[in-house]
C-alpha cells in the first residue's frame, strides 16, 4: 500500500478486524482434554500465595502462617543503632551503592 491508498481510521479498523475473524476462522478448536489430557502428565502449579499488600488491600485473606511470621516480627527486639551499622558493615556490598561502600 502506498500513502495514498491507505486506509484511514474507522476503515484501518474494520480492515484489522476483518483479518483477524479470518485468521480466528482458520484456527482449530481446542477440546480441554486436549490441552490437558491428565493430571498424572504433569504438575499442577499451585496458586500463589497471597502478599502482604494483597491482604492490606482486602483482596486476599492471611494465611496461618503469614499471620506467625508478623506476630514473630512484632516481638522481635528492635535493633539498636551500633547492632544496624554492625550488620551495614558486615554486608558484601551486593547492591552496588557506591555511597554505602566501605
Amino acid at each position: 500500500m502506498t500513502t495514498n491508498d491507505t486506509p484511514k481510521g474507522a476503515e484501518l479498523t474494520r480492515l484489522i478486524d476483518e483479518q483477524l475473524e479470518l485468521a480466528a476462522a482458520k484456527l482449530p478448536a481446542l477440546a480441554p482434554t486436549m490441552v490437558h489430557p491428565s493430571p498424572a502428565d504433569h504438575e499442577e502449579r499451585k496458586a500463589a500465595h497471597p502478599t502482604f499488600e494483597d491482604v492490606m488491600l482486602g483482596n486476599a485473606v492471611a494465611s496461618a502462617e503469614m499471620v506467625e511470621e508478623l506476630v514473630a516480627l512484632e516481638a522481635a527486639p528492635e535493633l539498636s543503632e551500633e547492632e544496624l551499622a554492625r550488620q551495614a558493615l558486615a554486608g558484601d556490598g551486593a547492591d552496588k551503592d557506591p555511597s554505602t561502600e566501605v
